[in-house]
């Protein structure tokens, strides 16, 4: 698509690490805009002008991130991002937090000129496209040309509901028979999803993560951090159920194995309030290829991260729990570069 025009940048061309399968990194630019709220534009209003509508004076504080800087918890920002784009009639485009950027509990959306909805971007658009990041548990350093969010595109056709041959044959490999997911695996089915569970006896030992409050700020562009400076273990222990604590930020594991088929993508379908008070992700993208071994053509060994957090209420969540449901689209062609199973390991992400 980049090749025959279908996709343009209107500053500078897309470079080829900035692509993934079936998604486009998008960058930060060289500017953080501090905001008071979250907003969408609407109709007929593009970005910077609803940002001088809430703060005639927006322009006066924003942020060099160019040498990189501090975005504080509890704070949101709007960035423009590094590059404006232009869109075909017939392609249409919709965003996920990256996996690194949704297991630090930083909130990311996507915002268009003009845009009604958050995360997506509509067939032929021509513009500056923004990105509005909150740090929920950890301040953060950012910097221009930081990836946060990847893009994902979309022809005008939907969901494949022939991907239902994939859902039984190897998109998720189950590690235990569970009369209960196999009910709701077989009525979803029907609807071209199919649900995970969650993991809570993790064999004995370590089940997941949970943040620690008030710690220092995390550098996006180091790798050298002792995770328990951050993040308390949690162990089995008698029961597996936990309780989440309202404004407590957890990372867990599916009990599954889940696999895509490199002729298809996945999608975490929005949050359901049916599955009760909690969110489970921050977005939900799985590129082509993601757990499939392609030496055989089976599902994998590679489980979802899930980042959780109650809403108002505390909430007990019990092992093999449904938690989400992903729901896959058949790609325009073979990619030509489709994610390994022993590869990348992307986050079950998602938006409530």
């Amino acid at each position: 698509m980049l090749s025959n025009g279908e996709i343009e940048s209107l500053l500078v061309p897309i470079e080829p690490d900035q692509l993934q399968p079936a998604s486009i990194d998008l960058r930060l630019g060289d500017y953080a805009y501090p905001v008071d709220t979250s907003f969408l534009p609407g109709r007929g209003v593009r970005v910077l002008e609803k940002m001088k509508q809430l703060d005639a004076d927006f322009d006066k504080f924003k942020i060099d991130i160019r040498t990189g800087a501090v975005l504080e918890r509890g704070r949101v920002y709007v960035v423009p991002c590094w590059k404006a784009s232009v869109l075909k009639s017939d392609v249409a485009a919709f965003a996920n937090p990256k996996s690194s950027t949704g297991r630090l509990d930083i909130l990311t959306r996507l915002i268009a000129d003009q845009a009604t909805h958050f995360d997506e971007v509509e067939d032929g658009y021509a513009g500056q496209l923004y990105i509005e990041i909150a740090p929920r548990s950890f301040s953060v350093v950012v910097k221009t040309r930081h990836a946060l969010e990847p893009t994902a595109l979309s022809p005008p056709h939907g969901p494949d509901a022939a991907a239902d041959f994939f859902f039984r044959m190897a998109a998720v490999a189950r590690r235990r028979s569970h009369r209960r997911y196999a009910r709701a695996a077989r009525v979803d089915w029907q609807a071209g999803m199919l649900p995970f569970t969650v993991d809570l006896e993790g064999n004995g030992g370590l089940i997941g993560w949970r943040a620690k409050q008030n710690t220092r700020r995390i550098d996006l562009e180091r790798r050298d951090y002792d995770p328990l400076d951050f993040w308390e273990p949690m162990q089995f222990h008698k029961e597996a159920s936990l309780t989440l604590v309202p404004d407590e930020f957890y990372i867990l594991m599916t009990k599954e194995a889940i696999a895509v088929p490199p002729q298809y993508a996945a999608e975490m379908v929005p949050y359901d309030t049916r599955a009760g008070e909690f969110r489970v992700h921050y977005a939900g993208f799985f590129d082509p290829g993601f757990g499939w071994a392609a030496e055989d053509g089976k599902a994998g060994s590679s489980r979802g991260v899930l980042e959780v957090r109650s809403h108002e209420v505390p909430f007990l969540l019990e092992h093999g729990q449904i938690v989400g449901w992903l729901r896959y689209e058949r790609m325009a062609e073979m990619p030509q570069n489709p994610l390994r199973a022993g590869g990348s390991n992307p986050t079950i992400r998602g938006r409530a």
